[in-house]
């Protein structure tokens, strides 16, 4: 189901891991780069092929793998889609942006749009996005939809799963021996110390509440696997991500889009932890360089910073909102109102609230039709 509880919307994350698959895993027939480029065939079948591309590292993997493998196939290139947000410093990426698409040679399909307040959590786009799916998970899903709308009749590749197949949560293991002293002996000087809490204070909460949901989310934190096979197939099985990747298909598939994730396609999944699954918390760069093996253009699976997008989706409209807000809507045996008003007196308001802001907006400005019953699933 891709709708979320009111409990996930309260506390800001969504939790919960289903238990093990009895089915047996898919045995890895091909490299992680041919199982990548097996992955991304199906969308370039059906044009327009349009990548969301930001420039960082997974949506750059998944786009030079699409680029290789239509000219290998003489299909139409793969069109790379990015937002730009002009005013918001932390989003910016362009010049990792700009030697990409000149490297893979795919400028001239390459659309670009500047953006300030469209895609604020009520913004413009969300507006649209909320009356016609309803609030669902994750809060900024609403950036893909002029995307799918632009792709309507094609395919979609979007870098998703990246975050959780190829990275974690967990840091990854030191690479040297000086690198684990060093990490050892910060453990050593906060022994005794209160550890820090694993996410911030949630003051809007009712107390009772706020501890139940850090107490789930440490236990979650810390039953994340170490060994990359185990790690990723935990990782498969968290709501979190499954809850996005069904309202992600469920909106594509309203446009008649087809929406292709390659990072969580099972052959690549079953490939990657075939060739790197008793790796020990191998680290993002090392995995990319592995998967590409010299077959792509380094700066590919260069390092680089990772963006911050917070500020593109806490903009005027949510501002306004916020501060117009007269206390009602909540859930009052999950949020103290008083509380909520308090956080939302101070600019910039929590992460951990934005749910509720679009929640709320739709209580003050509901649809003026349900959202159907295809789209309610």
């Amino acid at each position: 189901m891709s709708s979320v509880a009111t409990f996930d919307i309260a506390a800001g994350v969504v939790l919960g891991v289903d238990p093990p698959s009895t089915a047996p895993a898919s045995p890895a027939a091909d490299s992680p780069l041919a199982a990548l480029e097996s992955a991304v065939l199906p969308a370039l079948l059906r044009p327009p092929c349009l990548v969301s591309f930001s420039g960082g590292l997974d949506s750059s993997l998944v786009l030079a793998v699409a680029v290789r493998v239509a000219r290998r196939h003489g299909l139409p290139d793969p069109v790379p889609f990015t937002w730009r947000y002009p005013d918001v410093p932390r989003t910016d990426e362009s010049s990792w942006q700009e030697r990409i698409v000149d490297v893979l040679g795919v400028r001239e399909h390459w659309q670009i749009q500047h953006v300030y307040d469209e895609l604020d959590l009520v913004g413009e786009v969300a507006r649209r996005f909320l009356h016609r799916y309803g609030l669902r998970h994750p809060v900024n899903l609403h950036v893909h939809l002029p995307i799918i709308e632009l792709a309507r009749g094609g395919a979609l590749l979007t870098g998703a799963g990246g975050d959780q197949v190829l990275a974690g949560w967990r840091r990854p293991a030191p690479r040297t021996a000086w690198a684990y002293l060093r990490r050892a002996a910060g453990a050593v000087r906060r022994l005794g110390r209160r550890p820090a809490p694993l996410l911030p204070p949630m003051p809007w909460l009712r107390p009772e509440v706020a501890v139940a949901v850090a107490e789930a989310y440490r236990a979650e934190v810390r039953a994340e696997p170490h060994r990359l096979d185990r790690r990723v197939a935990w990782h498969l099985r968290r709501r979190d991500l499954r809850t996005g990747i069904d309202a992600f298909a469920l909106v594509s598939d309203d446009h008649d889009v087809l929406p292709v994730h390659p990072l969580l396609d099972p052959g690549f999944v079953a490939a990657l932890t075939g060739w790197a699954g008793r790796r020990w918390r191998p680290a993002r760069v090392d995995l990319l360089a592995g998967i590409a093996a010299g077959q792509l253009p380094e700066v590919i699976v260069a390092a680089r910073r990772k963006a911050n997008f917070l500020g593109a989706f806490l903009r005027t409209p949510t501002r306004e909102f916020v501060r117009s807000w007269d206390g009602a809507g909540v859930d009052e045996t999950l949020v103290d109102p008083a509380g909520l008003r308090t956080v939302w007196s101070h600019w910039p308001i929590p992460a951990g609230t934005m749910a509720l802001v679009q929640q709320l907006w739709l209580v003050r400005h509901p649809p003026v039709q349900s959202p159907t019953t295809e789209v309610s699933r």
